[in-house]
């Protein structure tokens, strides 16, 4: 039969199913392919915290979103125009996202009177009305795959294991993606398993097979490649591109990095990555707690290298009392908080920005350090490069605040040449720095006000340090009040001079008329750009500016606020930068806040902005 390819400018597809039908690693494929193909792309993984929740129920729920187009895109999208359901669990679960007139892909084998009473259907919804607003493709997805791979000699639980590949065949096949990659991928997975690797390759070959057979499936579909700047891509994750900016920046410093940590949710990522770079000078200490890894890795800055230790907000609380000593011993240190829903454990998998007011003022005493958050899975690359300058040129524990969105979100990333990257050479005191030959290692420097960094063990250098107040210069210990007042105003001078050292908050104002600024922070910035570009294509006149540094805050951020009639500020919290920014500037912003452990959908915030005009006009 003569298929029909349908162009189409973009999709957004979801597939879900248990934690244990590997919808992570289908989603994870179609990705890579579709990145190879040259597509713009955003994703959203969304998982169980459990390893392994109850088969069937909605807890156990695990789906990846990808939103994919021939032009820029900013979110993984709001709501799929595909839903691949493996089972009645993993319906119920999402279609409330699903438009109407949208794809769902079941597998009917799944919808048993067992699996609909675990989630409380009492009829079952293919048959009762709940999907004619839908186009529904009943596919056996589980009883194909295990007819597939019948002539290998696997059990039927790895064959029905294989479904996922089943799936991701149909799909790849739908939407025209390419397909080597997947077959190498499982060619390396299972090298030492051929029968495993066999009866996942014909799958695969029998999903890309039936659309291409199927009447069930008339149509593909084709997305061009995107029109990105020129350069050379690779799809990239917010922890990998964190830890590549990590490689980059203790090449770029000269310094060996110390990476001290405690596996947490959704940080750990990072430390299994950078285990693997010990040719490029990197040591990794998994430490028996948090508190072990922070205090290993202000050791190692103690000793000339670039300390980091990863975490998230959980750690962060329990590593308070050594940012505070990296504040007092002014060594640099690099901290990545990975936000999630909290408090306490809270929602391991999922997003939350609400780490803010912690990182700025969770620690005993006046303990200022300065506050990064990327805004990007790439610019978590740059982000840590960005981090790793201002701690090594400033002397200063700095904060990284990731989240779980960029963490385990991917987009494209264009390659950096090595030659645009900056320099962060950094120079270690081996002299005595007064006339008499003697070393004062809290003098400061007059343009950075940062201390010497002397290696322990340099002739002539001998210094004291550790948590109780030094005096000025000497770095004795001392209670003077006075001498308390200047360091502790010293300190907070140091990190306010960054304000001049960074880049200004860039507006982005097309028509200059607008009144209304859209203000953003961290893992905000997709939602609140597609939110902007779909009020700027309803006709409104609306700005928008996001944050990268939020202690201190860029010079002209003042200014910015007061040039425009309303500024709105959302964020995954409860208004934390808000708080913030009413505090230092004056200015009643309009806060916009948000707690479910999922991103802001670029629809919900182009309602608000229409509210705010709305109530101006």
């Amino acid at each position: 039969m003569t298929k029909q390819v349908e162009q189409v400018d973009r999709v957004i597809i979801r597939f879900a199913g248990d934690s244990g039908d590997g919808m992570q690693l289908t989603g994870d494929r179609f990705t890579q392919e579709t990145a190879s193909f040259g597509n713009d792309l955003s994703t959203l993984p969304n998982f169980p915290a459990e390893i392994r929740a109850p088969a069937g129920t909605l807890p156990g729920v695990s789906s990846f979103q990808l939103h994919f187009a021939d032009h820029d895109i900013m979110t993984p999208g709001d709501a799929p125009n595909v839903l691949v359901a493996m089972n009645p669990a993993a319906l119920k679960a999402n279609l409330e996202d699903v438009p109407k007139g949208a794809t769902i892909i079941v597998n009917t084998d799944e919808f048993t009177k067992r699996s609909l009473a675990k989630v409380q259907y009492e009829q079952n919804p293919l048959d009762d009305g709940t999907l004619d607003e839908f186009k529904v493709s009943r596919v056996p997805l589980t009883s194909m795959t295990v007819k597939a791979v019948e002539e290998f000699d696997v059990s039927k639980k790895e064959a029905q294991r294989a479904k996922n590949m089943f799936a991701l065949g149909l799909l790849s096949w739908m939407y025209n993606r390419p397909t080597e990659g997947t077959r190498s991928f499982l060619e390396s997975k299972f090298a030492g398993k051929p029968e495993i690797l066999n009866a996942n390759l014909a799958a695969f070959n029998a999903g890309w097979n039936f659309g291409e057979t199927t009447e069930d499936f008339a149509v593909s579909y084709e997305i061009k490649p995107a029109r990105l700047p020129s350069g050379t891509y690779r799809n990239i994750t917010g922890n990998l591109a964190l830890s590549y900016g990590l490689l980059a920046g203790t090449q770029l410093s000269g310094l060996p990095l110390f990476l001290g940590s405690y596996p947490i949710t959704p940080a750990s990522d990072i430390l299994h990555e950078m285990s693997k770079h010990k040719r490029f000078g990197v040591r990794t200490f998994q430490a028996e707690d948090e508190i072990a890894g922070v205090g290993a890795a202000l050791g190692a800055s103690f000793g000339g290298s670039l300390g980091v230790s990863t975490t998230s907000g959980p750690g962060m609380v329990l590593k308070a009392e050594t940012l505070g000593l990296a504040v007092m011993t002014e060594l640099p240190l690099l901290v990545i908080d990975v936000q999630r829903a909290g408090p306490s454990t809270g929602m391991p998998t999922k997003t939350e920005q609400a780490d803010l007011l912690m990182s700025m003022f969770g620690r005993n005493g006046e303990s200022p350090m300065p506050v990064l958050a990327p805004r990007s899975p790439s610019d978590c690359f740059d982000i840590a490069i960005e981090a790793t300058r201002i701690a090594t040129k400033y002397r200063t524990p700095v904060i990284v605040l990731s989240d779980g969105y960029l963490a385990n979100g991917s987009e494209p990333w264009r390659i950096p040449a090595v030659s645009n990257l900056p320099d962060l050479s950094v120079d270690f005191t081996t002299e005595p720095n007064t006339e008499d030959g003697t070393f004062l290692p809290y003098r400061r420097d007059p343009e950075t006000m940062s201390r010497p960094w002397a290696v322990p063990g340099t002739q002539g250098l001998e210094h004291r340090i550790g948590g109780i107040e030094k005096s000025d210069g000497y770095g004795n210990i001392s209670y003077s009040p006075g001498n308390h007042d200047l360091m502790v105003r010293s300190r907070q001078g140091k990190v306010d001079r960054i304000a001049s050292d960074v880049t200004p908050v860039e507006v982005d104002d097309p028509s200059g008329e607008a009144d209304v600024l859209v203000l953003g922070w961290g893992g905000t910035y997709g939602s609140i750009g597609a939110a902007v570009r779909r009020a700027r294509r309803a006709g409104e006149k609306v700005a928008q500016a996001h944050l990268r540094h939020l202690n201190p805050f860029p010079e002209n951020l003042g200014e910015v606020l007061r040039s425009y009639e309303r500024v709105i500020v959302p964020e995954i919290n409860l208004g934390q930068l808000a708080l913030l920014l009413r505090g230092r500037f004056l200015v009643d912003v309009i806060s916009y806040t948000k707690v479910s452990g999922l991103p802001f959908k670029a629809e919900e915030l182009a309602n608000v902005i229409q509210e705010v005009i709305d109530r101006g006009e």
